[in-house]
């Protein structure tokens, strides 16, 4: 018998992550062995002999470094019969029971060691958030001008999409805009605040080009046909009132080639990189041939990208006075949603993140990470998120992939239980409780659609225009849905609500996912299913801060039990909440 499981403290005292200089005692169980050695590491590896405390039970007491990291074991079993195996991490690498490997080395576990100091925002901690895409979600009076020519904008808010690509956007139909602007987000503000929203997320709201505007023309306006810089301190302004906040979406690794950057178009009136070395942008981008040949956002030209390392560009966005950064949360923003996070260099997330504390102590610095935020792969080096110097938390995709595989049946309760104590396993507290959980997103098809098998991936993006689900088919993704919200509502974090989604909007890939609000036209069921929902969530202190316990009834069910223990909440923070509260997800 051979068994160390790491979601289990019996095992790992403490369990989960740990501050920096915490000494934690690792056990392993064997009854096969003669000696066991525990392997570690950290910058180099180290061998330490296990001592045998009982039959069969070996220990060893290991103090984590003094600086955030990730800590590595995995243990080498000298057996009775002369044999030497090793045991480590499980195949699948989230934690838990571990395997045994007879050749090779062993997966490790991991250990995140972060700073003793790491807070996040209180503002974010089991906030509700609600994404809004500025363009589609309604229209309001505003004092704004729109000085282009090259947009079409419909008259009225129902009419359809365009369904043809522009000639430059290619598959995008970037040019088609309903007018969507902030002074329309304030007229729906009660709404928001009745559904039970703490936190407005907006996609970008800069001047751009396109109607997704992750294109940036100019960091420093408000794009035109979304509204004036007194428009968005007005909206941060009146949320405030009604107890909301503001993030906005900070896209940092490239810009638009239509920009007063770039301009390779020449509609600005400065001089930009495609003008040459004159240009005080010159540098900010990697031209290999001048003009035409440069570093692009995945190749994609209309999108060059920046050169996060230079020092001009740097100040541009991380001046105290001036910097983009910290400049729109002196506006009123409760902070910003890093667009493609894990493509910023680490270095410039740590300056990104110390300007916007300097500018708001309590200003929130999440990314878009798709994967495990705490050992992500990118650019040939293993980059951890979560150990208190770079981002506050990330957008939970894991999550977003496990809850709708269950959901749909294409993975057991056990699965999803599986990657939440993962999560527990690997997330400090401050990081767990900020995650953005979500089902639905602009770059995704929408989640009903998803639900009940609808998606149409095979067919062409003119095709997917005409997708519409059947009763049966939308019934089936409702009821899933509400089942996502109810794990949404019930686990640490912050369930986030893609604009539409609670109406019973539907439609295939973008920009099918990006259809106006349905005002007039809701599914009014459903929104009054995730307002109580949410709203319930905001009342309930142990929902937001609570200790979580998950476990699987059976294939199909999931328990989950949210409660405070020893008079502190799950950040550390005293409270007298005693409740409980067990909610339980059938899917059948």
């Amino acid at each position: 018998m051979m068994l160390h499981d790491s979601h289990n403290p019996a095992f790992r005292t403490p369990a989960g992550p740990v501050p920096t200089g915490t000494a934690v005692t690792i056990r392993f169980a064997c009854d096969e062995a003669t000696s066991v050695i525990l392997r570690t590491w950290q910058d180099e590896e180290l061998c330490y002999s296990m001592v045998s405390d009982a039959p069969g039970h070996w220990q060893a007491t290991i103090t984590m470094p003094e600086k955030p990291c990730l800590f590595w074991y995995s243990f080498i079993i000298y057996r009775k019969d002369g044999r030497t195996l090793r045991y480590g991490n499980a195949y699948d690498r989230l934690g838990g029971e571990g395997a045994v490997y007879e050749k090779g080395q062993a997966e490790s576990f991991q250990i995140t060691v972060y700073d003793r100091d790491f807070t996040t925002p209180a503002c974010i901690h089991g906030a509700n958030i609600y994404q809004i895409f500025p363009d589609r979600f309604w229209r309001g009076k505003t004092a704004s001008v729109d000085d282009r020519t090259d947009r079409y904008v419909h008259e009225t808010w129902d009419e359809e999409m365009i369904s043809v690509g522009d000639m430059r956007g290619g598959k995008y139909q970037e040019l088609d805009f309903f007018g969507g602007n902030l002074m329309g987000i304030v007229e729906k503000l009660p709404y928001l605040r009745g559904l039970g929203v703490d936190i407005i997320y907006l996609n970008p709201i800069f001047r751009a080009r396109s109607n997704h505007r992750y294109d940036t023309g100019d960091y420093t306006q408000i794009d035109p046909l979304c509204g004036t810089e007194e428009e968005f301190r007005t909206l941060c302004a009146e949320a405030r009132k009604l107890g909301m906040h503001v993030l906005l979406d900070g896209v940092f690794s490239h810009t638009g080639e239509d920009s007063l950057y770039f301009n390779h178009f020449g509609h600005y009136p400065t001089l930009g990189a495609y003008q040459g070395e004159s240009s005080p942008y010159y540098d900010w981008y990697t031209f290999k041939h001048f003009p035409e040949d440069y570093r692009a956002w995945w190749g994609i030209l209309s999108l060059p990208e920046l050169r996060k390392d230079n020092p001009a560009y740097q100040d541009f966005m991380f001046h105290d006075d001036t910097g983009v950064v910290p400049r729109w949360i002196t506006a009123g923003a409760c902070g910003w949603r890093l667009d493609v996070a894990d493509e910023l260099p680490m270095d410039f997330l740590r300056k990104l993140r110390i300007a916007a504390h300097k500018a708001n102590p309590d200003a929130v610095v999440l990314g878009e990470v798709w994967e495990d935020a705490s050992n992500k792969v990118a650019y040939g080096e293993m980059r951890c998120y979560c150990t208190g110097d770079t981002l506050d938390s990330v957008m939970n995709y894991p999550l977003r992939e496990a809850i709708i595989a269950f959901v749909t049946g294409r993975a057991s309760a056990r699965d999803l239980v599986r990657l939440v104590r993962h999560q527990a396993e690997v997330y400090p507290a401050p990081f767990r409780y900020s995650l953005m959980n979500l089902v639905g997103s602009h770059d995704r098809t929408r989640v009903l659609n998803m639900l009940c098998g609808a998606e149409h991936a095979e067919l062409s993006k003119a095709d997917q225009q005409h997708v519409h689900l059947t009763t049966d088919e939308y019934a089936l993704a409702v009821r899933r849905y509400r089942m996502c919200i109810d794990l949404l509502c019930a686990l640490p974090g912050c369930p986030t609500i893609y604009y539409g989604d609670e109406a019973g909007l539907t439609g295939c890939q973008d920009p099918w996912n990006r259809r106006p609000f349905p005002w007039g036209r809701e599914d009014k069921a459903l929104q009054q299913f995730v307002a109580n929902k949410l709203t319930h969530r905001q009342r309930s202190d142990v929902l937001r801060f609570g200790l979580c316990s998950i476990d699987a009834a059976d294939d199909d069910t999931v328990t989950i039990t949210r409660y405070m223990d020893g008079g502190l909440d799950a950040l550390g923070q005293p409270t007298a909440c005693t409740t409980r509260e067990v909610i339980t997800v059938c899917r059948k």
